[in-house]
């Protein structure tokens, strides 16, 4: 990630840095219903997504890319979906709410915000996963 957006008025600089984009966007997916969760992508971003659900650490931003500009963002992001849901219609809906979360919150015009669906979410198998071995 880049240094992010830095705004200069008369009265003062403001600077947004690139993370604070990717949690409003990683905020703004999960507010979706059929969005099961946001996930990093590749081995080595997996493994620190797990250490970082272990140690209790920030998620919010977990599974998001961004590049920010001076005016301009673009978003990549990895989501796992509720199975049974129409996908391209949470993805637009993912989409949308993520451009109108950081054009409100940043004042950034969002060029992209690109999704990748990887895998899909089975309430039943969770429940059998919870389930004692032996009664």
């Amino acid at each position: 990630m880049g240094r992010g957006l830095e705004a200069v008025t008369p009265q003062g600089k403001t600077s947004i840095a690139d993370n604070v984009v990717a949690k409003i966007a990683g905020i703004a997916a999960r507010e979706i219903e059929g969005v099961h969760e946001l996930v990093p992508a590749g081995a080595g971003a997996a493994i620190a997504g797990l250490a970082s659900r272990v140690t209790g650490g920030d998620t919010r931003s977990l599974g998001v890319n961004v590049e920010v500009g001076q005016q301009e963002a673009a978003i990549d992001l990895n989501m796992v979906v509720d199975y049974g849901v129409s996908i391209p219609q949470v993805a637009a809906a993912v989409r949308q709410n993520i451009i109108n979360r950081v054009a409100a919150m940043t004042g950034l015009t969002v060029k992209e915000v690109n999704i990748a669906v990887t895998d899909l979410y089975f309430p039943e198998e969770q429940a059998r996963q919870n389930q004692p071995r032996v009664q």
